[in-house]
């Protein structure tokens, strides 16, 4: 297994930069940088690409609506040739609050558009004269629209690899079918790995029939909190305010993928409460209302041995990326969980 980590949306950015070298020795192999509506993702990547040189990038994610295709394929192509091939491209659809509420972008078809994003940039990469005539992106703008001047081009410069890994962060059953067909790597939240057979089992299984064999096996890549020790359940109820984050706050009423999949493990009516006090302005009583189940089997959080039967859990459930969230807040005890959990997986 990798072990990653991801870095915050907001806050301390300089500063946990600068641990990254620490983290490096410690055995972290890749560190995900998100894209919400703060600062952008790709600046900061750039910025940690020159502070590093073995560790692994990646955007975590990308929103598939927010940038041309061209655009999302030149920027991973530069990632990529800045870090000296450590990039890996994190695409995801978001969802219509960020996509429309800040962006101003319609949310359509998002699994259209993905899968032709997908194939725009795996194509600019090899560089090959650009010609795509989707439902969804046309490139050149066909005759009738626009000036009729733009002509079929490729990329200037030859990227360093012709071939950037695509993780896809998906939820839904046709979403994950998609990221098992095309992607190198596949990125659920919330891993639950004793019901992620039952919930995905099918759709990857559709999605790896019709799988190019030369993208080698999916990477699954989740996003357990993380502490070590004998202290550590005592810091379990800190990974309770992102679980009621997002069940609670992460999309409309109606209209939340997190709470949508919390029912498809089973937990309706809990996370249907979690969204009601989270809606309401009452937000930690939200957070102590996410089942206890679910915040330990989506967690690693115990004493070594107890992590250690939980990484053999995940492992046996396919996953083979841990994108771990250490939760101390004391910065060389996160430190030195990430070290322990590299020497639990090697």
């Amino acid at each position: 297994m990798r072990i990653g980590m991801p870095l915050s949306y907001s806050g301390g950015f300089k500063e946990t930069v600068g641990l990254l070298r620490d983290y490096e020795k410690a055995g972290l192999d890749i560190v995900f940088v998100p894209e919400a509506y703060s600062y952008d993702a790709v600046s900061r990547l750039g910025y940690i690409a020159a502070r590093t040189d073995r560790l692994e990038l990646a955007s975590g994610i990308l929103p598939v609506s927010t940038r041309t295709p061209t655009l999302t394929a030149m920027t991973a192509a530069g990632l990529d040739h800045v870090s000296d091939g450590r990039f890996t491209l994190g695409l995801g659809a978001s969802g219509p609050q960020v996509i429309e509420g800040f962006h101003g972008q319609p949310y359509t078809a998002p699994l259209a558009r993905t899968r032709e994003v997908v194939e725009i940039c795996r194509a600019v990469w090899r560089r090959e004269k650009l010609v795509h005539e989707g439902r969804h992106y046309r490139i050149p703008l066909p005759p009738g629209e626009g000036t009729g001047l733009g002509v079929p081009l490729k990329l200037i410069n030859r990227p360093l690899r012709e071939r950037i890994p695509i993780v896809l962060a998906a939820l839904g059953p046709r979403n994950v079918a998609l990221a098992a067909e095309i992607a190198e790597g596949w990125m659920p939240m919330f891993f639950h790995p004793e019901r992620a057979g039952e919930v995905w089992g099918a759709a990857l299984a559709e999605g790896t029939a019709r799988r190019d064999p030369a993208l080698g096996p999916l990477d699954v890549v989740v996003s357990p909190p993380l502490a070590i020790g004998p202290g550590a359940d005592a810091l379990l109820g800190l990974a309770r305010p992102q679980l009621a984050l997002y069940l609670g706050g992460m999309g409309a009423r109606g209209h939340n993928f997190y709470l949508d999949l919390a029912r498809r493990y089973g937990y309706g009516e809990e996370a249907a409460a979690v969204q009601d006090l989270y809606l309401s302005g009452r937000k930690e009583a939200a957070a102590a209302a996410v089942p206890e189940d679910l915040v330990r089997a989506t967690s690693l959080v115990g004493s070594a041995a107890y992590v250690a039967e939980r990484l053999a859990v995940f492992r046996a459930a396919g996953v083979t990326t841990l994108q771990v969230r250490p939760l101390d807040p004391d910065p060389g005890r996160r430190l030195a969980d990430v070290e322990r959990l590299k020497g639990l997986v090697a």
